[in-house]
């Protein structure tokens, strides 16, 4: 087994040699050493394919560089894997299918158990590749890998989570029951917002079912795929059972139409899950698709000021605001005002750097163009008539000038007409708004058209339930700002959030990865002489 080893390769800056880069090696290994001049430096490797339980180079020309967001300097580059080289992928995970689903479930079980090992012993390796290609902090980073962790050690329960039905002697010695069985080859099209945690809550859930699997991490960040997948390998994952394969919309497309793929799991833009539903749906195939979110937050008056102000900080501005469960914009019930200053001076105190700097609260936002659009709809809403309290968009961090920034920004008076507001920004903008009334608040908030999540803060248990009640969003926070439930249960995104019918992971993502058998069986002895009975069968004598 090819065994992948990463460590943190120096690079220059203008005031100091930091650690900044963590990047392929075109060995698949990683070396630390001192900073280079620029054309000393090697070419950035190739990102390999894994394809029947190898990692293989891509015979594409075409690749597609991995951009470190702080720097702007080349991680490595995603090979654009070729038609022959996805449908060998897929024939691996077909060849791999009959045998796998034929292991028994506690075998499947245990390299679960010990993938959750391996991924505790490399979390540190893990959470350096996502800050360096994704750009968030390293506490940050580590987050995202414990979240998917924590699916890891749900799957380890596959046993009891996959148990079926029995009702014995229905009839005459009739028994039925009922099995849940794989489906086959699944596949799972990741976003760039969260490298190790979404691909977690996809191919761990299907392969302890029994399935196989083809992943297609996000070209921006594909490190933790790779990194994540050698584990799995050392966990005992036999070959075939998980492929990776990289690429853009002919990747996505190719996926979505070939006949062996079964089911496909998504998370990323409505643009592009609503195209993979549809288009996936008319060939039969089940489809699971997370997508946009613009999650709001009633302050009641009553509300506790301190931990209100750290949670709408917190959850607006962490990861640059690059979550789906980010709470980007907030409803004030009542006069706003004295909140507000107050969430100004609290988002002031944020640091914003580099994500390998120790004291970085938020880093920085994933590419060029991101950034660029997160500043045209901060313009779009001053230009509404919103008051622009904080002000993000020209924020220069010392030493890493080139870096894709942006600084916590705040926009106030914000009305539901405005782009800003019917738009998913995905950067550390918080909108403000106000309502005359909760009834009002709440009305607001099911108007818009998402339904990821929405959280409510007071000290009311009676506006609390109410809430609760009333709310149109599938995951509720009270007093909790950002509501990602545990895996126990499932990530219950609703609306224009989510297309299909089964969520993810818990006991929905079970169901999702397998399909119900019904079995009826009868052993009995019929005397000589019986006669054929063409009535239709009943359970019992009329």
């Amino acid at each position: 087994m090819l065994l992948l080893r990463f460590s943190i390769q120096r690079a220059r800056n203008l005031k100091a040699l930091k650690p900044s880069i963590f990047a392929l090696r075109s060995s698949y290994c990683f070396s630390t050493g001192a900073a280079e001049p620029s054309s000393r430096l090697p070419s950035p490797p190739r990102v390999p394919n894994l394809i029947g339980g190898k990692f293989v180079d891509s015979q594409s020309s075409s690749t597609i560089d991995v951009i470190n967001p702080a720097t702007q300097e080349a991680v490595s580059r995603v090979p654009l894997t070729t038609n022959e080289e996805f449908r060998a992928a897929v024939s691996a995970a077909k060849q791999a299918f009959p045998a796998w689903r034929n292991t028994p479930i506690t075998t499947r079980q245990r390299v679960m158990l010990k993938l959750q090992e391996l991924i505790r012993r490399d979390i540190d390796k893990l959470a350096m590749n996502i800050t360096t290609e994704q750009g968030k902090t390293l506490k940050d980073a580590h987050g995202d890998v414990f979240r998917g962790l924590e699916v890891v050690e749900h799957a380890c329960g596959m046993a009891t989570l996959q148990m079926g039905e029995y009702v014995p002697n229905v009839s005459n010695g009739m028994d039925p029951f009922s099995i849940r069985e794989p489906l086959g080859v699944c596949a799972g099209i990741c976003p760039f917002n969260f490298p190790a945690m979404i691909p977690l809550w996809m191919f761990p859930v299907a392969v302890t079912c029994g399935n196989t699997f083809i992943l297609k991490p996000s070209e921006k960040d594909p490190g933790a795929s790779i990194i994540l997948a050698e584990l799995a390998m050392e966990a005992g994952l036999p070959d075939g059972v998980l492929n990776i394969v990289h690429g853009t919309s002919d990747v996505v497309n190719a996926i979505c139409d070939d006949d062996n793929i079964r089911a496909i799991s998504f998370v990323g833009s409505n643009t592009a899950g609503m195209h993979i539903y549809s288009r996936a749906s008319a060939k039969g195939k089940r489809v699971q698709s997370n997508m946009g979110a613009k999650n709001h937050a009633i302050v009641l008056p009553d509300a506790n000021v301190d931990a209100t102000l750290n949670a709408l900080v917190a959850a607006g501005f962490g990861a640059a605001g690059q979550r789906c469960m980010a709470l980007s914009t907030v409803v004030f019930v009542g006069d706003p005002q004295s909140w507000e200053n107050k969430l100004v001076e609290r988002a002031k105190s944020l640091k914003v750097n580099s994500g390998m700097e120790p004291d970085a609260d938020l880093g920085p936002v994933i590419s060029k163009q991101a950034k660029e659009r997160v500043c045209r709809l901060i313009q779009s809403g001053v230009e509404s008539g919103a008051r622009l309290l904080l002000d993000g968009r020209n924020i220069v961090v010392p030493g890493f000038e080139r870096g894709n920034f942006i600084g916590p920004t705040i926009l106030s008076g914000v009305t539901a007409d405005m782009e800003c507001y019917k738009e998913e920004i995905f950067g550390p903008v918080l909108l403000c708004m106000e309502a005359g009334s909760f009834e009002e608040a709440i009305n607001i908030l099911n108007r818009n058209k998402y339904g990821n999540g929405a959280a409510i803060f007071t000290a009311s248990g009676a506006a609390a339930r109410k809430f609760q009640t009333e709310i149109e969003a599938g995951q509720v926070g009270i007093n909790v700002p950002i509501p990602v439930p545990l895996p126990f249960f499932s990530f219950t995104g609703s609306k224009a959030s989510f297309a299909g019918d089964l969520n993810f992971y818990g006991k929905a993502g079970v169901n999702f990865y397998t399909q119900i058998k019904t079995v009826t069986q009868q052993w009995k002895d019929l005397p000589g002489g019986s006669g054929v009975s063409l009535a239709m069968p009943t359970s019992q004598k009329l």
